[in-house]
């Protein structure tokens, strides 16, 4: 994975998201539309304790795979968070770099929350997350997925 790195995205605006949000709203996705429409409205910038936003960029420094964690918006436990906005370019898929990002991802969530949550409604995705350990349960509002990251169950 040496050709591919995982960068903190600390001002989403500055990177070229636009290849991205066009692929997947051809895909039938609007998630990535509206993380930019958020970010530039200031609605959800990802800058709460312990939100992150990452981007995987490939040696030529392309933007090939984008997604966040936020604290849990529809719980009112803040040791809850919530992956949000995850998407690799299709050409990119099936090489590692989903679990790349989501393992920074719960890397960097584990020191915040004791919980990652989500929600997603493809057969593909749900097959992705349940093999890198998420379980596949509506126990947390608004999530179909969820992972214990602490010793304390949730």
């Amino acid at each position: 994975m040496q050709e591919f790195q995982v960068q903190q995205l600390n001002n989403l605006l500055c990177n070229n998201l636009i290849n991205l949000v066009k692929e997947s709203k051809e895909e039938g996705f609007n998630f990535l539309e509206r993380l930019m429409n958020e970010y530039k409205s200031g609605t959800n910038t990802f800058n709460k304790n312990g939100e992150s936003l990452y981007g995987v960029f490939s040696k030529a420094g392309v933007l090939v795979a984008v997604g966040g964690l936020n604290i849990d918006p529809f719980s009112k436990r803040k040791n809850i968070g919530r992956l949000r906005r995850f998407y690799v370019a299709k050409k990119y898929r099936r090489k590692g770099l989903g679990k790349l990002l989501l393992n920074r991802i719960i890397y960097d969530a584990e020191k915040h929350f004791q919980v990652i949550v989500l929600r997603t409604n493809t057969e593909q995705a749900d097959k992705f997350y349940t093999s890198l350990g998420f379980t596949k349960k509506e126990k947390f509002s608004g999530s179909t997925h969820f992972l214990n990251l602490g010793c304390v169950k949730a």
